[in-house]
């Protein structure tokens, strides 16, 4: 079998549209419209996760009303989206708090819940948007209110105490002891990078050696979307990718991973759910740390960004969100924490004082 030598960020939206067009097989025939249409502005993802949603609500379709069950999935015309209520709309969102499907129980929460339904009104807008119907209940259901979760980051104490761990190895047990010195230099190079530029961790497994310019001190990552940038690094952080570098070229990787960055013990690229465990081996061995994922490490380095620059617009170009409002909801909490700063610098009579004393 030829093994793929294309960029990893091509051979995962291959993939993806792979399963894809296998999901939206599954679906009436009118939706591949709306997935062609929103192409542009989803990424592959986000397509797939509205593809598994849909068939979720026209599944609710079937089960609850007889002439939907006659036709069947695959008979459903974009017409018959104009006989959908309100009602039913809000019949089916509480439908998403539980069902069973496949003999096997799903529960959805709020943010589950609201998921789906954004999705739905995304697939009315598109075909009301097109005059392809007439009616668009789904602009009128109600998302459910999301608590506003604390973002978890570590303190730079923290930071300290998690590398320090990654590049001596303490605590870990016998059978990870007997790995770590093999796998030391990566993991200290790929936490320090995850820590000192706040990149996703499938940015990160993402990336190729030809995507490291050691000499300007940058990678170039591809963001969601498929937009190509290049985020800079610390002298810290290139002082952790040299050596492993070094090491990295000397080894043969296996077929379709030649030049892929980081490696896993099999000499292929390294998943995200590798990454993910090693986090989590080395934040278990500090045992005053939160519990700590990557993303938790794209949180500290936001964090930490934004204390030493105060530019929210800065954090929002370099985390690569597309929406600074999305960036201002993650640190109001530091908002606070600078007003109550600010609130002693400016001197009111003790400044006239001090000019008349002088």
């Amino acid at each position: 079998m030829a093994v793929s030598r294309r960029p990893y960020h091509e051979q995962v939206d291959i993939e993806n549209t792979k399963k894809l067009r296998e999901l939206t097989g599954t679906l009436p025939s009118f939706t591949k419209d709306f997935f062609r249409g929103i192409e542009p502005v989803t990424s592959s993802r986000t397509r797939i996760a509205y593809a598994y949603d849909l068939r979720i609500f026209f599944e609710f379709l079937i089960s609850r009303n007889p002439e939907f069950a006659k036709k069947g999935i695959e008979g459903f015309t974009v017409q018959d989206l104009d006989q959908i209520t309100l009602s039913d709309l809000e019949e089916y969102t509480d439908y998403l708090k539980y069902y069973d499907k496949d003999e096997e129980d799903h529960i959805n929460k709020e943010r589950g819940i609201k998921r789906k339904l954004s999705s739905l009104k995304s697939f009315y807008n598109y075909y009301y948007r097109k005059e392809d119907i007439t009616t668009n209940p789904a602009a009128l259901v109600s998302l459910p209110k999301i608590p506003d979760k604390e973002i978890i980051r570590l303190e730079p104490n923290e930071v300290a105490l998690l590398l320090d761990a990654v590049e001596n190895g303490d605590h870990l047990s016998k059978h990870q002891a007997a790995f770590h010195e093999k796998n030391k230099v990566r993991d200290l190079a790929m936490m320090t990078l995850l820590l000192g530029t706040g990149i996703r961790v499938s940015e990160c497994v993402g990336l190729d050696l030809t995507d490291v310019d050691l000499e300007n001190t940058g990678i170039r990552i591809h963001r969601k979307g498929g937009k190509e940038v290049v985020v800079y690094f610390s002298d810290e952080v290139k002082e952790a990718l040299v050596p492993y570098i070094d090491e990295r070229k000397r080894v043969i990787a296996e077929d379709g991973s030649e030049n892929a960055l980081f490696l896993s013990m099999q000499n292929r690229r390294i998943s995200v759910r590798a990454v993910e465990n090693l986090v989590k081996k080395y934040a278990k061995t500090v045992t005053s740390l939160k519990k700590i994922t990557p993303h938790k490490l794209r949180s500290t380095y936001g964090t930490s960004l934004y204390r030493e620059t105060g530019d929210i617009y800065l954090v929002a170009d370099v985390l690569g969100h597309s929406d600074v409002n999305t960036t201002k909801k993650h640190y109001a909490a530091l908002d606070e924490e600078r007003r109550r700063y600010a609130r002693d610098k400016v001197r009111l009579r003790d400044s006239l004082n001090e000019t008349t004393q002088t």
